[in-house]
């Protein structure tokens, strides 16, 4: 099964956006949830569990949950609005002035993620990082059908090796960490990776 960051996203009852992030266990290798930015309200992002995808290939994934009830599934992103003050100065003749100050009252957002403990997010065009030096962007990755396991990351296209499909065995994944994968593999062993077939 694909697992694709940056494909339509299906409803039950149709098109209810696009996927944006996977969420990752690394201690199973595997996906725990997906990021679904709404279609109406694209700056609304739900945090989706893989047992509601009902069918993924690398530019759908179907849902077997309606719109409305995507909407009541907690949100990957929250937004809180705290006050706060400004003072501004004026500056005059090469120094700083208060004149008379002015301390508006402003409103600040203020966003928190919401990862479930020991998860970890990977966003669509992730930058992937050999150990000589970058390599290309995640794009999506493959989970065994039988246990749900992450067995490959699939780089995006652009990368070294131009229209191939690149697979990177999960076991060769060293870290993730501040939206890049580094990997334990060398670009030299990379190309020489064998060719993983991907149903498209």
């Amino acid at each position: 099964m694909d697992v694709p960051v940056n494909a339509e996203v299906r409803c039950a009852d149709g098109l209810c956006g696009r996927s944006v992030s996977v969420i990752i266990n690394p201690a199973t290798d595997q996906v725990t949830h997906l990021v679904v930015a709404e279609k109406d309200f694209l700056s609304t992002q739900r945090l989706v569990p893989v047992d509601l995808i009902l069918e993924s290939t690398p530019h759908l994934i179907r849902l077997r949950c309606t719109k409305a009830e995507l909407g009541t599934l907690e949100p990957y992103i929250e937004t809180e609005y705290v006050q706060g003050d400004i003072a501004y100065s004026i500056y005059m003749a090469n120094e700083y002035r208060m004149w008379p100050y002015v301390v508006p009252e402003t409103v600040w957002p203020v966003e928190h993620v919401h990862i479930p403990p020991g998860e970890l997010a990977v966003r669509w065009g992730a930058r992937v990082q050999a150990t000589d030096g970058h390599v290309g962007s995640v794009d999506e990755f493959l989970v065994s059908p039988v246990d749900g396991h992450i067995t490959h990351l699939v780089l995006r296209e652009g990368h070294l090796w131009g229209q191939r499909d690149v697979t990177i065995p999960v076991s060769e994944i060293d870290r993730i960490k501040e939206d890049t994968v580094y990997l334990k593999l060398d670009k030299r062993r990379i190309e020489a990776l064998p060719a993983v077939p991907i149903r498209r």
